[in-house]
């Protein structure tokens, strides 16, 4: 988080731009994808003045071109990972969903393999999680 943390005030806003494109893909936003992309906004420092923007209508073809202006290689890795872990916050992987993280990961010069490297560590990581709380008995 520190790499985004570093970016200027523009490329949050496009993250989480990006972050609401997504958990609507599917055709409606999950609380817990709502409160995962507002509790991101607070942390990243974005003005409360802007908040309203990350939850307006952006049209794909211009949210593609504002990611282009994310050069920095790590931080463009972070929003892939993070596209990772929103996209499967409801359980539900959609299509659509799948398509615009590449299109986002084509946009920032990611490869498809490395999209797909991501999203198994990420999944790995949730099964691996998961498998704690039933080990240790733990209530969800």
């Amino acid at each position: 988080m520190e790499i985004i943390a570093s970016l200027n005030e523009d490329n949050k806003l496009t993250f989480l731009k990006v972050f609401a494109k997504l958990a609507a893909a599917d055709g409606h936003i999950d609380d817990e994808e709502k409160e995962f992309i507002n509790d991101i906004a607070l942390r990243y420092g974005v003005p409360s003045a802007r908040i309203e923007e990350i939850w307006r209508e952006n049209g794909e073809d211009a949210l593609i071109a504002e990611v282009k202006n994310i050069h920095n290689r790590r931080a463009a890795l972070m929003l892939i990972k993070e596209m990772c872990f929103l996209s499967h916050a409801d359980d539900e992987l959609s299509d659509n969903e799948v398509l615009f993280i590449g299109k986002v990961g084509e946009a920032l010069g990611i490869s498809l393999e490395k999209i797909q490297e991501i999203s198994n560590w990420v999944i790995d990581r949730l099964m691996w999680l998961e498998r704690g709380r039933i080990i240790f008995e733990e209530v969800s």
